[in-house]
């Protein structure tokens, strides 16, 4: 898949490369329904919607649902954009998917950025402040039997995150996926600024998937 990504606008990297890979081991086509939260240059979304599902794609920056435009036509794929923070531009609807690769990156701020293209990565002292919320409210936007699929570094907390899917009411929540590395360039920097212990140099990049009960 080849991407354009306008100026301030986040390139996918690694990580959604993984999380795309995992979207295209689900169930998907004709019928269902998927939604890609901080969609950024809309890989994941384009993803799904090669699937055959149809495809909301949501995120802060007009800029980053202008790309996902861009793209979607170039590929001669339909995705429905929407502007606005987490699951407040789909409230009320429910989807049998749910993927995001959510800003993860802890900041010396304690809360995301208004503004600017920092808002892709930065995520508060401990870089969850975007993941939580996902956590927290994917039940209420699944279908019974619908998947949700995160993408993020371990140095946030990959038990924390597999902990708060459970107490949300998520079932079968697993690392799909795990791939080990050196920390990247975002993650120097705030390791740098002592957001990050400065003995470590690895990281691991974990494709997390949790699914909504049949029967609630």
């Amino acid at each position: 898949m080849k991407l354009l990504t306008l100026p301030g606008v986040f390139a996918p990297i690694s990580d959604s490369w993984m999380l795309a890979d995992a979207i295209r081991q689900e169930r998907l086509g004709p019928g269902s329904t998927a939604l890609d939260i901080c969609t950024g240059s809309g890989v994941l979304a384009l993803t799904a919607a090669e699937c055959g599902a149809s495809t909301t794609a949501v995120d802060v920056s007009r800029r980053a649902l202008l790309t996902v435009r861009l793209n979607a036509a170039r590929a001669g794929l339909r995705v429905r954009t929407r502007r606005g923070r987490n699951f407040a531009p789909v409230a009320g609807e429910q989807f049998d998917l749910i993927a995001s690769n959510p800003p993860y990156v802890p900041s010396p701020r304690p809360e995301v950025p208004r503004r600017g293209a920092s808002r892709a990565w930065e995520a508060g002292h401990d870089g969850r402040i975007v993941l939580d919320a996902l956590c927290d409210g994917a039940l209420a936007h699944l279908r019974p039997g619908g998947v949700l699929l995160l993408v993020h570094s371990s140095l946030i907390g990959t038990e924390t995150t597999l902990d708060r899917l459970r107490a949300a009411g998520l079932v079968d929540a697993e690392v799909r996926t795990q791939v080990r590395g050196p920390l990247g360039p975002l993650m120097r920097a705030q390791q740098a600024e002592g957001r990050i212990p400065a003995d470590i140099d690895e990281e691991d990049v974990v494709v997390i998937r949790a699914t909504v009960p049949l029967v609630r």
